[in-house]
């Protein structure tokens, strides 16, 4: 299930629980809505408000400091490619293969910046094809004295370090936000609303407040398990990094 419909779904949830119980409340009978039910009611609800806001924080502040460390990652791998791209023009003509190699690569990232969290795209890894071939083409170059060699074991490295990264990447990229966790943060919302309604009297700025509040609260879980997931959906990671490397590597 996508983030969009959990959202949508929780915002019917919230919605439809808060309204069902201002409905039935009237129909209970009278030791259900005496004073001492509803303060019993109101001291559990208050009990899941304070755990629903220290959890949702909690999940907010996680979901950002992941989505910051990516960021941080998208930089310095930006900063490696164009320091290997340094690298093999300090090589000479001989590394203008792998330099249109690393080029291409740099393309095909900013059109596929990470791989889902789908198993069943890993097979068109094409970003990663397009590195593989960096690496061949750096694997058939053969220097022709010592600068060269030593040069080369740096291009090497380098290379290397940018795999490593890559796959760091890649493996960030996917939502960090168990799922066991979000359900029961559901759970408590949906008790949290069955008492809003319980309690609150039946006329139109009750249920458009509760109507309102139900959808806010909604879009606010769709935007934390959207941070959650950095290159996807309307927060999604900047690939200016990438098209900033790309403009490096393709100067004259």
């Amino acid at each position: 299930m996508n983030n969009l419909t959990l959202s949508l779904l929780t915002f019917v949830l919230l919605s439809t629980v808060s309204l069902l119980s201002m409905y039935l409340h009237p129909r209970l009978a009278e030791h259900h809505r005496d004073g001492d039910t509803s303060a019993a009611v109101g001291k559990i609800a208050n009990i899941f408000v304070v755990i629903t806001s220290l959890v949702f924080g909690l999940l907010i502040t996680s979901t950002k400091s992941t989505f910051e460390s990516i960021d941080r990652n998208i930089h310095g791998y930006a900063t490696s490619l164009i320091l290997l791209d340094r690298t093999l023009r300090n090589y000479g003509s001989d590394a203008v293969g792998a330099r249109v190699a690393l080029t291409a690569y740099v393309k095909e990232a900013i059109a596929h910046p990470a791989q889902t969290d789908e198993l069943e795209d890993l097979p068109a890894d094409t970003a990663g094809q397009a590195l593989d071939a960096v690496g061949t083409a750096i694997d058939t170059m053969r220097p022709a004295d010592s600068f060269h060699e030593h040069i080369l074991t740096d291009a090497r490295s380098q290379y290397h370090d940018v795999v490593r990264q890559r796959w760091t990447i890649v493996e960030q990229s996917e939502g960090a936000l168990p799922n066991p966790i979000i359900a029961m943060l559901i759970a408590w919302l949906t008790i949290i609303f069955v008492s809003f309604g319980y309690r609150a009297p039946k006329n139109a700025v009750v249920i458009s407040m509760l109507l309102v509040s139900a959808m806010l609260i909604s879009a606010s879980l769709y935007l934390v398990l959207d941070l959650g997931i950095p290159f996807k959906g309307p927060i999604h990671i900047s690939y200016q990094p990438y098209h900033r490397a790309l403009h490096e590597m393709q100067k004259p």
